[in-house]
């Protein structure tokens, strides 16, 4: 396998999508950013599309060039040394900056997603209130400020959901415990299982629980774990590889390796098949949110 090309691809395509955004805030050419650079049109090609790894120092040299702050350019420096990593683990607070969300590149290109939580409303769905507490529990020593900061991301990103051109198919299982566990007491809850029921009713969004009766299933196993999916080509190829996202306490782990994406893809597959009909799971959260009032 050539040289660049081991491991995972996605440290290397966030990368490229980052460099590409600021050449382009910079108004920059692919020509006129090799010439002040010194290399081949190629070369910023290949590293734009992440079909190639990239020197700590080469990064640094594209940031000034584009006259990304010091921060960006830190953060993006880090970045490059996992891009020459056979397996990928992004631990936040470690090479990578925390502010350097690198998932929510991914989400905004996905077409598709293949969701499974076992304990916590996923953050597309998620009230302000209910965001408010996981943030603020989550983030012990944060300040308000950057609570409002983190607070007001989840909810530009929920944009996704209803975005008027293609928006991404959303095919989502909650654990019965998601919707009965008391995230910011009985108010926050009943006002976050009403957004479920309005979600669940949107054309593109499909959303089932899986409940305590359903018994030992896939998901039980697994854990919680996300499938994105992106656009295809003309002739049916996907743009990018499907990609699973995981995420932990210290860290998110990345995985694209097609028997990884395959197995939780089989995982996913029998989640949903032990989980109520789209119906009945409407009919569940309601009965949870009046048991509330």
């Amino acid at each position: 396998m050539p040289e660049g090309v081991t491991g995972s691809t996605v440290p290397r395509r966030q990368l490229g999508r980052y460099l590409r955004d600021l050449r382009g805030q910079a108004r920059l050419t692919v020509r006129r950013a090799a010439r002040e650079l010194e290399w081949s049109e190629a070369k910023i090609w290949r590293i734009e599309t992440g079909l190639t790894s990239l020197r700590s120092l080469d990064v640094q040299a594209m940031c000034q060039i584009y006259g990304a702050s010091a921060e960006m350019t830190e953060g993006l420096m880090g970045l490059a040394k996992e891009t020459k990593a056979r397996g990928w683990w992004h631990s936040y607070g470690d090479v990578i900056p925390e502010f350097f969300d690198l998932y929510i590149g991914l989400e905004e290109a996905a077409s598709s997603f293949a969701w499974y939580e076992s304990d916590l409303v996923p953050g597309l769905l998620q009230t302000e209130e209910y965001a408010r507490v996981l943030i603020t529990v989550g983030g012990s020593g944060v300040d308000e400020t950057e609570v409002e900061r983190r607070l007001h991301v989840r909810m530009a990103r929920q944009v996704l959901l209803s975005r008027a051109t293609d928006p991404p198919v959303f095919t989502i299982v909650l654990s019965e415990s998601v919707v009965r566990r008391p995230v910011g007491g009985t108010r926050v809850l009943r006002g976050q299982l009403e957004r479920l029921v309005q979600v669940g009713d949107l054309p593109n969004v499909s959303l089932r629980i899986v409940p305590f009766a359903a018994g030992l299933h896939a998901g039980v196993v697994s854990g919680p774990f996300l499938v994105l999916r992106f656009p295809t080509t003309g002739d049916g190829r996907d743009t990018e590889p499907p990609t699973v996202y995981r995420e932990g306490l210290t860290g998110a782990l990345y995985l694209d390796k097609p028997h990884e994406v395959e197995g939780h893809e089989v995982a996913f597959a029998g989640i949903w098949d032990a989980a109520l009909n789209e119906g009945d799971s409407a009919q569940l959260i309601t009965q949870i949110a009046r048991e509330l009032e």
